[in-house]
């Protein structure tokens, strides 16, 4: 492993709500990243995932040092990631932790598989991808996990759940890649995505 690390001066310019607020204009697909075996698991929502390399397949995705999810991803090594479809809102409520539901308890309410590192994977999940950690950079209150793919399992094409401006939103590759071919046309008014949930 190479790195280099090398001290950064502080800035306090930035207030962590002014970030939040700035990064609320970046539209995010909704994924659910669970980690652990049998009945020590847990997860949780980003929209942090990221592709990192198609040789071999590799994602990124952040995580917080602070969360239970952390201590499962160091003790076992491995983790899914589930894409979430926009009939999952459900799903994506439980493991954001809302109504103070943890662990195990987020997995109820939905099926779920597993593969050859224990990980639990959504069944019916746009994809559900098994990882094995690769490496970890520690930084801030977060971890970058590097993640290569063990297995996949991908659903035909729906609907996704997305988050931007503070909601759910549902992005239709029907509808919404029509008003997207309409940005590039001079004239045209650009759509929203449709809102969904809360």
């Amino acid at each position: 492993m190479n790195s280099v690390v090398r001290p950064l001066p502080v800035h306090h310019g930035v207030a962590s709500d002014d970030f939040r607020g700035a990064m609320r204009h970046l539209a995010g697909g909704v994924s659910v990243i669970t980690v652990g075996r049998g009945r020590d698991i847990t997860g949780m929502t980003v929209t942090s995932v990221t592709s990192f390399s198609a040789e071999p397949p590799t994602l990124l995705v952040a995580v917080n040092r602070g969360s239970s999810s952390w201590l499962l991803l160091q003790r076992y090594g491995s983790f899914g990631v589930n894409m979430l479809s926009a009939d999952q809102l459900d799903v994506a409520e439980r493991f954001s932790g809302k109504g103070g539901i943890a662990g195990a308890d987020r997995f109820v309410g939905a099926q779920w598989t597993t593969r050859v590192s224990g990980v639990p994977l959504l069944s019916g999940a746009l994809a559900a991808i098994e990882c094995e950690v690769e490496e970890l950079i520690e930084r801030h209150s977060h971890a970058i996990v590097i993640g290569r793919v063990l297995h996949m399992d991908v659903a035909a094409p729906g609907a996704s759940l997305a988050y931007w401006q503070g909601r759910y939103v549902a992005v239709d590759t029907n509808g919404d890649a029509a008003l997207l071919t309409e940005v590039s046309v001079p004239g045209q008014n650009l759509h929203r995505p449709r809102l969904i949930g809360r």
